[in-house]
């Protein structure tokens, strides 16, 4: 007897949208024993990780604030997935974004102008961009892996900023510490809602969520993605040019994660650190997929990961919970929705076999 997955003839748009919630139930119910084996209180772990972040206006508020570099991140991302192109180096497009935009309050600290913290984001969402070209041209010309090579790219990217924090932009008067000077005033993104860190760049990524859906749902472009992704040699038979896929994929990819990147140093941190980025891009993956790769679903992903990220803090610090937990549980929620929507798609199939192959 044989097992084997069998792609249904049409696959359940209920199942579909369920499929989020049962893998949250399934990594709960996989963390549960985790945090039993581990001698924690379960019920004080949830509560800490999935209630807390909503409980308070002053919570809430710090989840609107991861939410949009998850958002932005995602919604690039997404693009190139469905078109099956897999951009796994947005960390690195992420700092480099940051790395340029910085480059302007740390040459010109004197500057003023309303200009500047747009300046800043255009900046670096270029610097994402061109660090994208690195794999695109190897995918196009030298036919390389982009998991690999984009993966590889986000090492070297956390050395330039090792470098450039150890060496030429050290804040001279930082105590010795690895960062660049703060930023002046006018480098910071304006204050969206009053009393909060929250700023305009959510606006941006909101918006962005919404020029997503208007190419991948609306436009000639996206459906070339889509049966790119779907259907590769009926993309070529049709004429869909296979290399523009991957340069744009690739380099929306790196342009929304160097847009995040600028958005976070001229946002909530005001200079240039070596932690700039707190895993932003991996989680982002996460979150792509958790949206079912549609920028509407993408949109009620990244708020439940920014409440994961604001809960797992949550939970360090009340249910003493060691962060590898936290990035435990969202890393089985991924593999628990991946396996929800591989059922949603196929069937399991019981074939007899004899030998030979036939039945």
């Amino acid at each position: 007897m044989t097992l084997r997955l069998v792609r249904r003839e049409k696959a359940s748009t209920r199942m579909a949208v369920l499929a989020p919630l049962l893998a949250l139930l399934a990594a709960m119910v996989l963390n549960l024993l985790l945090f039993l084996a581990m001698g924690k209180d379960p019920a004080a772990v949830f509560h800490a990780m999935l209630l807390e972040p909503f409980s308070s206006w002053a919570g809430f508020s710090e989840v609107l604030l991861k939410m949009g570099p998850l958002l932005l991140i995602a919604q690039g991302l997404a693009i190139g997935f469905r078109a099956k192109v897999f951009n796994i180096g947005a960390e690195g497009q992420f700092i480099l974004g940051a790395i340029f935009a910085s480059a302007i309050p740390v040459y010109f600290p004197q500057a003023t102008g309303a200009w500047i913290w747009p300046a800043m984001l255009v900046l670096g969402a270029l610097g994402g961009a061109l660090w994208a070209v690195v794999p695109a041209f190897w995918r196009v010309r030298l036919n390389a892996n982009e998991i690999l090579v984009t993966l590889m790219m986000s090492l070297i990217a956390i050395q330039v900023l090792n470098y450039l924090l150890l060496g030429p932009w050290k804040d001279p008067m930082g105590f010795n510490f690895p960062q660049s000077v703060m930023f002046q005033y006018d480098a910071m993104i304006p204050i969206l809602l009053p009393g909060t860190r929250v700023n305009v760049s959510l606006l941006i990524a909101l918006f962005s969520a919404l020029l997503a859906w208007a190419y991948m749902q609306r436009s000639f472009g996206g459906y070339q993605f889509l049966v790119g992704g779907l259907a590769p040699k009926a993309a070529t038979y049709a004429g869909f040019s296979e290399a523009r896929a991957i340069w744009l994929s690739l380099l929306i990819g790196g342009f929304a994660a160097g847009l995040a990147g600028a958005a976070e140093v001229a946002g909530p941190i005001g200079q240039l650190q070596r932690s700039i980025s707190t895993g932003y891009g991996y989680a982002a993956i996460i979150v792509a997929y958790l949206g079912g790769l549609h920028p509407v679903g993408i949109v009620a992903s990244s708020l439940f990961m920014a409440a994961l990220y604001i809960g797992g803090d949550n939970a360090m610090v009340s249910a003493d919970l060691p962060v590898a937990a936290v990035r435990v549980f969202q890393g089985t929620l991924l593999v628990c929705y991946l396996a929800a929507v591989t059922f949603v798609r196929f069937r399991l199939d019981f074939g007899a076999s004899v030998e030979g192959g036939r039945v």
